[in-house]
C-alpha cells in the first residue's frame, strides 16, 4: 500500500462526531491529513489538530462551506440503525438519501477529489428493510454523480462493529453492557447467525488506506477476518466472566416487532448483487477476544466510577 496516498490531503468527515466517523478522524489525522469534523452535534473526541463544526448535512450552504479547500469528503452522517430506520422510513430517507446528495452536490460544486461513503453489507441483501434500501439508493446516486459529473468516489461497506465509544445501539457493546451489570444476556432468535465482527480502530484504518488511487471509483468490503456464530460469540463471553453469565435466546417475535430477525441477516447478507466489491485487508488486526475483553475492561471501568454495586465479581477475569 502507497502510504503517501493516503496523507497530505485536507478532509472534511460528515458525521465525524460519532462511532465509526470520529475514529475514522483519528485514522486520518493520524495519518497526516488536516482533519474538519462535520456533525450535529459537538464531538466529544475532537483532536486538538482537529477542526469542529457543528451544523446539518441538509444545509447546503453550510456543508459546502464546510467542503472550502478540502480536496476529500467522507459521509458517515445519517441514520445508522436498522431497528431506528424501521420504525422512521420518512427521516431515514430524508436523511441519509437527501442528506447525501446535499454532499454530493456540494462536493461537485467544490471540485473534491474523492468522495469516500459509509455503506454496508446490507446492500447484498433483501434483510435490513429501509436502513438497506437508503444504502442501495445512495449508492446508485454516487455513480450517477461520477458519470454525470465526473465526482469520484469510494464506496465502503462495512461488516458489524464493536470497539470503544460505541452507543447502545451496538449490539456488542449493549450485549457486554449486560453481560457485565446484569450477569444476563438475552437475544432473540437461536443464535446460529453468522457474523465476522470487525473492530471499530481496524475500519478506521481500512478506511484511510482507500484513499490509495487503486480504490478509486471503486465499492470496497471491510468486515472481519474471523466468522463466528452470535451462540459461539455468547459463550466466549461467558468463559471470559468464569462462567457467571446466564444467556436467555427468546423466540423471535412477528415481523412487526421492533427487533424483528427479518431486519437482519441470518448466515450471509449476499443475496443481492450490486456493483461487485473489493475486500480489503490488512496484515494486522484485533483479535476478536482481545478487542471483546477490552470494551468489558471499559465498561466495568466506567461502571465501578459511577455506581460500583452495581456489577457482578469478575473475579479472576480481572487482570
Amino acid at each position: 500500500m502507497n502510504r503517501a496516498a493516503d496523507s497530505g490531503h485536507r478532509i472534511v468527515v460528515f458525521g465525524g462526531a460519532g462511532f465509526l466517523g470520529s475514529f475514522v478522524a483519528d485514522a486520518l489525522s493520524h495519518a497526516g491529513n488536516e482533519v474538519i469534523i462535520f456533525d450535529r452535534i459537538a464531538s466529544s473526541y475532537l483532536r486538538p489538530d482537529q477542526i469542529g463544526i457543528v451544523g446539518d448535512i441538509l444545509d447546503l450552504q453550510a456543508v459546502s462551506k464546510a467542503m472550502q479547500g478540502c480536496d476529500v469528503v467522507y459521509n458517515y452522517a445519517g441514520i445508522a440503525d436498522i431497528e431506528i430506520a424501521s420504525r422512521e422510513p420518512l427521516e431515514a430517507v430524508r436523511t441519509n438519501v437527501l442528506g447525501n446528495t446535499v454532499l454530493l452536490e456540494a462536493a461537485r460544486d467544490r471540485g473534491i477529489e474523492r468522495y469516500v461513503f459509509a455503506s454496508t453489507l446490507y446492500v447484498y441483501s433483501n434483510a435490513g428493510g429501509f436502513y438497506r434500501s437508503t444504502k442501495q439508493a445512495c449508492e446508485l446516486i454516487i455513480e450517477d454523480y461520477q458519470k454525470t459529473f465526473g465526482l469520484s468516489y469510494t464506496v465502503l461497506r462495512y461488516g458489524s462493529l464493536y470497539g470503544p465509544r460505541a452507543g447502545p445501539t451496538n449490539w456488542v457493546y449493549s450485549m457486554l453492557r449486560e453481560a457485565v451489570l446484569r450477569g444476563i444476556v438475552r437475544r432473540t432468535g437461536e443464535g446460529d447467525e453468522i457474523r465476522e465482527y470487525i473492530h471499530v480502530w481496524d475500519a478506521a484504518s481500512s478506511s484511510v488506506d482507500v484513499l490509495a488511487p487503486e480504490f478509486r471509483n471503486t465499492q470496497v468490503i471491510i468486515s472481519g477476518q474471523q466468522q463466528i456464530r452470535v451462540k459461539d460469540l455468547l459463550d466466549m463471553v461467558r468463559a471470559m466472566l468464569g462462567g457467571r453469565l446466564q444467556i436467555e435466546w427468546i423466540r423471535a417475535a412477528g415481523a412487526s416487532a421492533p427487533t424483528s430477525p427479518s431486519l437482519h441477516y441470518h448466515v450471509s447478507p449476499y443475496s443481492f448483487s450490486p456493483r461487485v466489491a473489493r475486500k480489503i485487508t490488512r496484515a494486522s488486526y484485533v483479535d476478536l477476544g482481545q478487542g471483546l475483553l477490552n470494551l468489558m475492561d471499559d465498561i466495568y471501568a466506567e461502571q465501578q466510577l459511577h455506581d460500583p454495586n452495581n456489577l457482578i465479581d469478575l473475579g479472576s477475569t480481572k487482570q
